[in-house]
């Protein structure tokens, strides 16, 4: 892998079973499981992204999102650029809980940019589930924030890509943007952390 390459921190953010983890196995990996079991802590990836004739490196954390980690997650808002915040669209509760991890990540860092992403839009399209949360909810919401939002399928692929190029974009055409993890700059419990989690993959690629 290319060292130089820019790099922007992406977190994952949701409750659990809302969709994070197999949606950033969708994009590291283009795979889909079914028994995709919740992220316990924090799990990590890398993918390289190449927008116009440039590239950037994305470093995914697919951050747990049980209360028993609330106090440990924050930590690993540190230097994010950009937050997907993913709530079930056959879940109204997920979507409920959204606010709280936008507020939070807003308080770590200022300049996050924040994306929405719906998931699971396979079972609404297919009506296997109805869509439990309100679109002009969203839009609401979404227009307060200033952010985006993005229906997605981890199943079918769809809008999975879109979305994480989106977020590459963006941060490549607006350097205002907090983008690399500087250790110098972390304290010795946050390098102790982060270093114990870089190595836990998700576990669907060889690197």
């Amino acid at each position: 892998m290319n060292d130089n390459l820019p790099q922007l921190k992406v977190v994952l953010l949701g409750k659990p079973c809302g969709g994070k983890t197999c949606l950033m196995e969708r994009f590291v990996c283009n795979r889909f499981r079914h028994e995709a079991k919740p992220t316990c802590g924090v799990a990590f990836e890398l993918k390289d992204v190449k927008v116009d004739s440039r590239t950037v490196r994305i470093q995914i954390w697919d951050i747990g999102g049980s209360e028993l980690y609330t106090s440990i997650s924050r930590l690993y808002y540190r230097g994010a650029g950009a937050a997907i915040v993913c709530y079930d669209l056959t879940s109204p509760t997920s979507f409920d809980r959204i606010k709280l991890w936008v507020e939070q990540v807003k308080r770590s860092e200022e300049f996050c940019k924040i994306y929405l992403c719906g998931t699971k839009l396979d079972l609404v399209e297919r009506g296997r589930l109805p869509r439990q949360v309100d679109s002009d909810v969203v839009a609401d919401y979404t227009e307060e924030l200033h952010a985006e939002v993005f229906e997605t399928s981890s199943k079918t692929g769809y809008n999975v890509r879109d979305l994480f190029l989106k977020v590459a974009k963006d941060y490549l055409h607006d350097g205002k943007h907090i983008a690399y993890i500087d250790s110098r700059q972390e304290d010795g419990e946050d390098i102790a952390l982060l270093g114990n989690n870089k190595r836990k993959r998700c576990g669907c690629c060889p690197w």
